[in-house]
């Protein structure tokens, strides 16, 4: 099923959840904590990178190093 911004939902319409291909630039505004990646950089890499596994755990990950 067909979304906002052509994005697809799940059968209880929550939006899915990003891919890794989606490139840190579209992400920037939603999610401040990104801002020192390049906007080049997909959110699958930076994973990678920061040994995550998901948007909401690279978040969390950030906003705890930034307390410290």
């Amino acid at each position: 099923m067909k979304g906002l911004d052509e994005r697809h939902r799940d059968v209880d319409s929550a939006i899915s959840d990003k891919h890794g291909n989606t490139k840190m630039k579209n992400l920037k505004s939603i999610y401040p904590e990104l801002k020192h990646f390049r906007n080049e950089d997909t959110l699958g890499k930076v994973r990678e990178r920061q040994g995550v596994d998901s948007l909401d755990a690279l978040v969390k990950k950030l906003r705890s190093s930034q307390k410290h």
